[in-house]
């Protein structure tokens, strides 16, 4: 099968900035980038193919002419795509948010909930996000602070650093502060609940709206207890496991891996060049690349110098 190198669909949100197009060499005609959706086949922005006899083609509509075996089997009972994967241009700091479950967001959106694993490809020197609460904190008192502005005080603040992992499940409170440069795998999923937005602007010029009751519902008040570990995967949940490759071009200069019958595997090049070839083909690879590989593609083998993020579907029982 062939290796689909995939085109990014381009968000220019308020918050962004300009590195995705400066440094992943993402194509967009407005002045800020805030966000490529990498691998999509959400409504809201879908991804198409660039090389091969399917160019030109959204990765919708070529999984929906191959049959869902493409995706392999541990995506047997889904309907498309169950996975999104962005990168996220943080130039200023994004509103304070959280996301329904699955069952909360069928009910009220029809559509699957979200949740995500950040990883911070880069940021300035005390980048922050905000990830839980720093203690349990009633619904009242959630309100008076929204209403008094003072809810930041009661969110846990977390300085990052580049390599950092942050896995988030839906119903924790959280925010990407400034200066931060993220990849985010999530489930396919466009329902955010905006909770607090430091009284921005949109480009109506009035306050951006918020979504108190409904955030209300499917907060989790608890505080963050600890970091989770999933070794030996960097992430590994029902929705998808995250893996992170990284071949420095002396020591490591190649690796090999498997893309089977039970799941696609997609590949977002960080940083770096290099090559990646299967049996039937052989692709470029540098900085902002995203590859599709279908299910039943088998050996794959990675040449050169990279950082890349590997994220596949885990078959379960």
């Amino acid at each position: 099968m062939a290796i689909l190198k995939l085109k990014a669909a381009g968000k220019d949100y308020l918050w962004g900035g300009t590195r995705l197009m400066d440094e992943f060499h993402k194509e967009f005609e407005g002045e800020k980038l805030a966000e490529t959706w990498e691998l999509s086949c959400h409504e809201a922005g879908q991804v198409t193919i660039l090389n091969g006899p399917d160019r030109g083609k959204t990765l919708k509509d070529y999984i929906q002419e191959k049959g869902n075996r493409v995706l392999g089997t541990g995506c047997r009972s889904e309907k498309e795509l169950p996975i999104l994967i962005k990168l996220i241009d943080a130039k200023d700091q994004l509103s304070v948010q959280v996301h329904p479950d699955d069952v909360y967001a069928m009910v009220h959106s029809g559509q699957k909930g979200k949740t995500e694993v950040w990883y911070i490809v880069d940021c300035k020197e005390k980048a922050c996000i905000y990830y839980g609460f720093s203690r349990r904190i009633s619904k009242e008192e959630l309100k008076e602070r929204i209403e008094n502005k003072t809810l930041i005080d009661v969110l846990n603040k977390v300085r990052v650093k580049k390599g950092d992992v942050f896995f988030i499940e839906a119903g924790t409170i959280h925010a990407i502060g400034a200066d931060i440069l993220v990849a985010e795998i999530q489930e396919n999923s466009n329902i955010t609940y905006r909770i607090y937005d430091y009284g921005r602007v949109g480009t109506d010029g009035k306050e951006r709206s918020l979504d108190i009751d409904k955030a209300l519902d499917v907060l989790n008040m608890e505080p963050i207890e600890s970091v989770q570990s999933f070794s030996p995967h960097m992430v590994s949940c029902e929705y998808f496991t995250v893996d992170k490759l990284y071949l420095d071009g002396i020591h490591m200069k190649s690796m090999k891996g498997f893309a089977g019958l039970d799941s696609f595997v997609h590949l977002l090049i960080i940083d770096g060049d290099g090559t990646i070839q299967t049996k039937d083909d052989i692709q470029p690879l540098c900085k902002g690349d995203s590859v599709f590989l279908p299910a039943g593609s088998g050996m794959f083998e990675l040449d050169g110098k990279l950082e890349v993020l590997l994220t596949r579907i885990q078959e379960r029982g």
